[in-house]
């Protein structure tokens, strides 16, 4: 990785918190990036957005991360000084060399925030505009991977007025017909399993789609899967590699938010215990549906394996995965012979190369 210049630290702009229900999961994942970054080489600078949408220079958090000697909370404070209200810039002693945008969910990993930072010419971590537009909005994704003929789950798509008054009972009816009980319901634009739920019969779906709604105007219903669930990460860009794949064996009905971020009961299986014809496979899928939705730099990619079935079937690609403690990406690629704190590295490298490649065009290049 180039550095910025002589006796100079990279500024990596820290960006965590966010308007979406995913913003307690962005506060725990910054406190293991910011753990990674190696303080010699690397200056942090914490912002933290509120849920309310406020840019704020969170002072606490920086404080945290520049004493050497002091343990780090679960997750960082989301709070400071507003940068609405300062006459200087966010960082008075310079702009950022990188953004590092952990921001779950909408308003963060959709598209939005890397078309600001294309706007404002900053290089970043992870996919760009469009590759992380497909890869937060589940319909898009889904039809993504049917147009580059990847193996999926069937589906059908709504939109909220599809679901208001005289075409709620068609649109429960065709679920039904075409998927059959039970099924999933999920918010197209959320992740780490807000909003999602299992439907068994005509009541729970009606709750079902009622509770997506909550979140986005756009649902998608999707069939149960009978079958193993696996994940692979997707690593650099020129080509992109694949992880030894590991195995998601769920506490409850499904993998939940409580799973993954809070309790922690799901046994993670890594590597998964696949034979090397399997394993082959998906980690060739993996690479495919990366590519399929135009993405950079990062993923995980999610799979439902069907034994004696379909085989496997591409769930979904997560374009910012979780970095806690108990995540999965970065264990993938620990096991896959790149340590953490070497992981975090290469993806801060891998985003100064790409806006070097791109920016380097006479006329800026669509995403």
């Amino acid at each position: 990785m180039s550095e910025p210049g002589p006796g100079r630290r990279t500024r990596v702009l820290l960006l965590f918190g966010g308007r979406s229900a995913e913003h307690d999961v962005s506060r725990v994942s910054a406190v293991a990036v910011a753990r990674a970054l190696d303080p010699e080489r690397f200056e942090v600078v914490p912002v933290a957005i509120g849920r309310d949408g406020r840019w704020m220079l969170a002072h606490e958090a920086r404080q945290l991360l520049a004493d050497a000697g002091r343990a780090l909370p679960d997750g960082l404070p989301a709070e400071g000084e507003d940068v609405a209200a300062l006459p200087e810039r966010v960082d008075p002693t310079g702009p950022p060399d990188i953004v590092i945008p952990l921001l779950h969910g909408p308003y963060g990993e959709d598209g939005t925030i890397q078309g600001l930072l294309e706007i404002a010419g900053l290089p970043y971590v992870g996919s760009g505009v469009v590759g992380s537009a497909v890869g937060m909005d589940k319909v898009m994704m889904k039809r993504a991977f049917l147009a580059c003929g990847l193996p999926t789950p069937r589906f059908i798509a709504f939109r909220e007025w599809d679901l208001e008054g005289t075409p709620r009972p068609a649109a429960l009816a065709r679920v039904e017909a075409e998927l059959g009980y039970p099924c999933f319901v999920k918010p197209a634009n959320m992740g780490s399993s807000v909003g999602v739920s299992r439907a068994t019969d005509r009541p729970s779906l009606g709750a079902a789609l009622d509770r997506a709604l909550a979140y986005d105007e756009h649902v998608l219903v999707e069939e149960a899967i009978v079958g193993r669930e696996i994940e692979v990460g997707v690593l650099g860009d020129r080509p992109p590699e694949a992880s030894v794949p590991g195995e998601i064996v769920p506490a409850a009905d499904f993998y939940t938010y409580a799973d993954k971020y809070l309790d922690g009961r799901a046994t993670l299986l890594a590597p998964a215990p696949l034979g090397d014809e399997a394993t082959a496979e998906v980690r060739r899928l993996a690479v495919a549906a990366f590519e399929a939705c135009h993405l950079d730099a990062m993923a995980r990619v999610d799979f439902f394996f069907e034994e004696g079935g379909r085989g496997f079937l591409v769930n979904e690609v997560n374009t910012i995965p979780g970095f806690t403690e108990i995540s999965m990406f970065p264990r993938l690629w620990e096991l896959s012979g790149v340590p953490y704190p070497q992981l975090v590295e290469r993806l801060v490298e891998l985003g100064l190369e790409r806006h070097a490649r791109r920016h380097h065009r006479a006329g800026r290049p669509r995403d």
